[in-house]
């Protein structure tokens, strides 16, 4: 099972340049983040012709989630337990969208892909930086869960987490001194996910498709 992951940063401007993506990279999984749409407005018919069906979790024109399999979707879920809300009235974003698909010729058990986009923050002392560690606590909290309900749990968390967990990781660590995505809050909040059992699977295995 071949999967992936992609801001792409508005759906109904970019279809067209993802769909060329899974035709030619042969992807079975395709998680969305920051769809910029609600779920009547995405083009799914784009993606049904290219032999994917779509799982939309969107708002209106800011944020959205959305998971596009061309394998048999066995379920789906919008938003994890007790996710944080943001603003005043408190509202639930469209950030996390899990979709459990099968590959029967494969004959493994079924596998929950989570797209995942984690809040901005924006600067270290915004209130959507306070969000952002709280919105990544509570995800842990559900995610180790997720883990301790089977040893055989087949489940990714993928997507823009906006963290970077290492210098390596950004073009330039001076550039990003007291700035977020790299803070020792965040990087921690990142970094727990690995104490709970969860395995990056990224490193040295990242392919550019242009």
């Amino acid at each position: 099972m071949r999967i992936a992951t992609w801001n792409v940063s508005c759906i109904r401007t970019r279809v067209d340049r993802v769909i060329a993506f899974l035709e030619r990279s042969g992807t079975d999984v395709l998680a969305m983040q920051e769809i910029k749409c609600r779920p009547d407005q995405f083009p799914v018919a784009a993606f049904e012709d290219a032999g994917y069906r779509v799982e939309v979790h969107g708002l209106n024109q800011w944020n959205g989630v959305a998971v596009a399999s061309r394998l048999p979707v066995l379920d789906a879920t919008r938003g994890f337990e007790g996710q944080p809300t943001w603003g005043d009235p408190g509202v639930v974003e469209a950030r996390a969208l899990g979709v459990t698909v099968e590959d029967p010729a494969a004959g493994t058990a079924p596998v929950t892909v989570w797209s995942l986009y984690v809040p901005n923050g924006r600067e270290l002392n915004d209130p959507h930086y306070a969000y952002k560690l709280d919105w990544l606590e509570v995800l842990r909290r559900d995610a180790a869960g997720w883990l301790a309900a089977g040893a055989d749990a087949r489940i990714a968390l993928v997507g823009d987490w906006n963290v970077a967990p290492t210098d390596a990781d950004v073009w330039d660590p001076a550039f990003f001194e007291g700035r977020t995505h790299v803070s020792p809050p965040e990087r921690a909040a990142f970094e727990a996910f690995a104490r709970d059992g969860w395995i990056e699977v990224t490193r040295g295995r990242v392919t550019n498709y242009t």
